[in-house]
């Protein structure tokens, strides 16, 4: 029998307790593996874009298994059926084999998920690198700000010296300096010259040598350079109670090749040269010169030197437009005297034009009286020879003034529709006269296609033919003169002895050439330019006893070329003639019965006198005026003379025809205006008509202005008194070209 014990029996025995705590923990193991996959079906939902999403899925699977497994775990606890045995098995299995496909994708995933670890940093690196960019942008930002304001203020102005001092006040306020200075070189380009300082703690023109080993190595680099406090361009200011001197930058200034541009106080070589700028920072202070502290000195350096450029540039146009200036002043002040010595001689001209017209009127008048009445043959050839000398005189005045107006260009082609053909057998029949006293022949040839008809300066056209004829007259003993004129052809019209020519063929013109061919003494082919100059014969012909002016062809040149020509002369040497071309520029008229009228040729009014015409005529000049008055009785004219415009007013009336009034004086003009309120119908005055010695064009326009009927230039023969009374009479209108 055994004894009872009084030990206290425990509550739950030891194996089981164990058993209990393991039910408990994987209880609690189970829940907590069923709330994992609720949790990651939380983040699967939240994270749709994870790209790893259905690794997601299967580690939850992993893990409901697994809480499964302990779930299924807590019956076996206590007796269990086969059921339970076949489960835990069943769920152990799918466990194991979930577990081993994770742990093999994990193998897989592992890396990728390394590799975003890796990309990530990288990026954050870049992320870092822009920044410092950024940062850098933002410093070469302020840098290119702090550029454009120096740029701004140093060309703000084209002085030299204010770009300079700007430069360093500008330079000295942006990078806060203690002090900045400018050496530049001297006029021998051995030494360097403070000549720009910011706080002027040193006295300006201080030199030191440019061979220093400093200023070599600044100026062999176009970057800004640091350099010794102690180096002597930077020994700027005084180091009293300075312990720590600022740091100390230095950078060249490219120069003009100033051999371009001559500045006054600036070195004239052609090889390159740079003047120094240093920079001081604030002494006893640890600032540093930064990178783009740096690049902002040496863009403003380069900016200085474009400025010192286009101030160099400005100095020599200022120069230049001073001397420029000055010599539009003389220019001004000689083209001043020469207009006061042109009108001098205008003025000269037109006075001696008139009175030595007056005289020429008297003679050439009273010898045509003389030469009409019973003479000895004795006398007639001297009144002949008067007559002759008379028209040479009138002939050599004309071409003077013809010049003077061709030299300051105030002559004007006068332009008019004439009959051609009449002009050259008018030359003919002037010419052959004379050369019949020299048994010369000459000759006419008209081209079949020349026009009857032109349009152009019918006077100067004969003029320039007559000299030429005169010419080939003149200087033949012997032999024929031939004038031949035609069309020329458009390949003919160019000719390299005149390059400044260049006709245009047009179907509104054509071009005349006209060739005069002697067989006189011929010209010397080196001595051809020297026709063509006023006042100038060549020594063959002075040495012949030739007379002349020396004005002739130097007036057919400047007329040709007035009428858009050319002319030239051909000659093989002495003795063997020569042959005189010109071609001139002349329009073709509208063809009219109107314009055809105008060709006919003019009446021949022979011996024909005009008996009982009574003719008023005012005058001051007694001798001009007897002599009017007897070129007018001998053509049978009541001839009535008064010397002032009130005389003229008290004896004019309806009874006179033709009145001639000398227009020299003002009160010419006067009486027409005056004549005009007298008679006011047109047919109760008479027919007034201009006498003057002027050719200029001025006095013709005023003659008709006032209301004149007619101007006729002086002198005036016996023949061109009866011409002009016909052709007034019969017209009633009579302008005479000048």
């Amino acid at each position: 029998m055994m004894e009872s014990c009084n030990c206290i029996e425990p509550q739950w025995p030891a194996e089981e307790l164990l058993m209990k705590y393991q039910y408990i923990s994987d209880f609690f193991i189970a829940l907590a593996y069923f709330s994992i996959p609720l949790e990651l079906i939380y983040f699967v939902k939240k994270s749709a874009v994870f790209p790893y999403r259905w690794v997601l899925v299967q580690f939850g699977a992993f893990i409901v298994l697994c809480g499964a497994t302990h779930l299924i775990n807590l019956w076996t606890f206590s007796m269990h059926s086969r059921t339970v045995a076949v489960v835990m098995t069943t769920s152990k299995v799918l466990t194991a084999v979930v577990s081993c496909a994770t742990a093999l994708m994990l193998v897989h995933i592992i890396p990728d998920l390394l590799s975003v670890k890796t990309r990530e940093l990288f990026l954050k690196n870049k992320a870092a690198e822009l920044d410092r960019e950024m940062g850098l942008i933002r410093t070469q930002e302020e840098t290119g700000r702090h550029v454009r304001m120096l740029t701004h203020e140093i060309r703000s102005t084209l002085d030299r010296h204010t770009i300079l001092k700007t430069t360093l006040v500008e330079l000295g306020r942006t990078l806060v300096l203690e002090e900045c200075a400018l050496w530049m070189p001297t006029r021998t380009g051995l030494e360097l010259q403070l000549s720009y300082t910011l706080r002027q703690q040193k006295p300006v023109g201080y030199t030191v040598p440019i061979q220093l080993p400093v200023i070599n190595q600044v100026f062999s680099s176009n970057r800004a350079m640091k350099i010794s406090p102690n180096s002597p361009v930077a020994r700027l200011r005084p180091f009293a109670g300075k312990y720590m001197p600022g740091e100390v930058v230095a950078v060249r200034v490219p120069l003009l090749h100033l051999s371009n541009f001559q500045i006054n106080d600036w070195p004239e070589l052609s090889t390159r040269r740079y003047a120094l700028m240093v920079l001081m920072l604030p002494s006893d202070s640890a600032r540093q010169w930064h990178v783009h502290e740096l690049e902002l000195v040496e863009v403003v350096a380069d900016q200085v030197a474009v400025a010192l450029s286009h101030a160099a540039i400005l100095e020599e146009s200022m120069r230049a437009r001073d001397l420029l200036m000055d010599q539009n002043v003389a220019l001004d002040h000689a083209r001043r005297e020469a207009e006061t010595a042109i009108r001098a001689r205008n003025d000269f001209l037109a006075v001696m034009n008139h009175e030595m017209r007056t005289p020429m009127h008297a003679i050439i008048a009273l010898s045509s009286l003389l030469q009409e009445t019973e003479l000895t043959p004795e006398q007639r050839l001297m009144v002949e020879t008067i007559l002759k000398s008379s028209n040479l005189l009138a002939t050599l005045i004309n071409d003077v003034l013809d010049l003077s107006r061709l030299e300051d260009g105030s002559l004007q082609l006068d332009l008019g529709t004439f009959n051609l053909h009449a002009l050259f057998r008018e030359v003919l029949n002037l010419i052959k006269p004379i050369a019949s006293v020299k048994k010369l022949h000459v000759t006419l040839n008209l081209a079949p296609d020349l026009p009857e008809c032109a349009i152009g300066d019918e006077k100067r056209l004969m003029q320039t033919i007559l000299n030429v004829v005169g010419n080939a007259v003149k200087f033949s003993k012997e032999g024929s003169i031939s004038i031949t004129a035609f069309v020329a052809k458009s390949e003919s019209l160019r000719d390299i002895r005149a390059p400044d020519f260049f006709p245009a063929p047009s179907d509104d013109h054509f071009y005349l050439r006209v060739q005069v061919k002697d067989a006189g003494q011929g010209v010397n082919p080196q001595e051809i330019p020297k026709l063509f100059t006023k006042f100038t014969q060549t020594q063959t012909l002075a040495t012949r006893n030739s007379s002349g002016s020396g004005l002739g062809l130097a007036i057919c040149k400047r007329f040709v070329n007035l009428m858009g020509g050319h002319i030239w002369i051909e000659s093989e040497g002495l003795g063997k003639g020569c042959t005189v071309i010109f071609i001139v520029k002349l329009c073709i008229p509208e063809r009219s019965n109107e314009s055809k009228s105008a060709f006919l040729p003019k009446a021949n009014h022979g011996q024909a006198g005009f008996p009982g015409l009574k003719v008023l005529v005012l005058d001051y000049n007694g001798v001009s005026r007897m002599v009017t008055k007897g070129l007018l009785v001998h053509l049978g004219c009541d001839v009535t003379t008064v010397s002032s415009i009130d005389e003229c007013l008290h004896v004019v009336s309806q009874e006179h025809k033709v009145l001639f009034m000398d227009v020299c004086m003002l009160d010419g003009l006067e009486a027409a205006v005056r004549l005009h309120e007298k008679f006011t119908q047109h047919h109760e005055r008479p027919l007034m008509v201009a006498l003057t010695g002027n050719t200029d064009k001025v006095i013709k326009e005023n003659c008709m202005r006032v209301g004149m009927d007619g101007v006729v230039l002086k002198p005036v023969s016996v023949e061109k008194m009866r011409s002009v009374l016909s052709d007034l009479l019969e017209h009633r209108v009579l302008f005479e070209a000048m």
